[in-house]
Parts: structure tokens; sequence; C-alpha cells
């Protein structure tokens, strides 16, 4: 039985998330909430905050009530393009630039280990 957790519209660009995310993918939860509590990217804090909120909702169902964090990992987790805000920077002799500020939406999905007997 797996759990998800979505975090939407997070305001930075996905290719920053992208290289963030590929760090933890396939790994146990424990692990991946070390490397990214250490990880030096802006993108990380969000990251850490989503994985745990995944964790907590695989906690929250009924039938997974006693199962700790240590018994996790993590299933899948993927970036999907957001909006883009549209901005214009002057340029110089009466131009103007266009900006995108881009967003992204943030999924992980964590799954108990399948032990073999």
């Amino acid at each position: 039985m797996e759990s998800k957790a979505i975090n939407r519209y997070i305001g930075t660009s996905p290719r920053k998330m992208r290289l963030v995310i590929d760090l933890i993918r396939g790994k146990s939860v424990g692990e991946a909430l070390n490397i990214l509590h250490f990880q030096p990217k802006h993108a990380s804090k969000t990251a850490e905050k989503v994985l745990r909120s995944a964790v907590a909702n695989f906690q929250n169902k009924d039938a997974n009530a006693g199962v700790s964090a240590d018994d996790l990992f993590i299933k899948e987790c993927f970036v999907n393009g957001g909006q883009s805000m549209k901005r214009i920077l002057p340029a110089p002799m009466g131009r103007a630039y266009k900006i995108l500020k881009r967003s992204h939406h943030l999924t992980i999905v964590v799954d108990q280990r399948k032990v073999k007997k």
C-alpha cells in the first residue's frame, strides 16, 4: 500500500528541483531525509517537506499505524512543470525582453519494502 504527497506551484524552476530529486529516487526514506537535510541547494528544503508529508500520509492510514519510517522507500518521485509567469524587462532603445518565471509541481510516492520469505 503506497502513499503520495503533492506540492503544487512551487516557485523555482523544474530543472533545479530535478537535480535534487534525482539524488533520492529509489532510496530508503531515512537515507533520503539525510541527503536532503545536508544538501546545500534551496530546493532540498521543499523536497524534504514533501517527503515528510508523504511519510505522514502513509502512517496515518489505518492499516499502517505501526509502520516506522525506516521500513519505507521512495517508490516514485517526479517533477512536472507548472504555470509560468510572464514578465517584461526594459531593454535598450525602447525594446522589452520577455522573462518567464517558471514553477513546478512535485510528487513523491512512498511504499513499504516487501520482505522476501
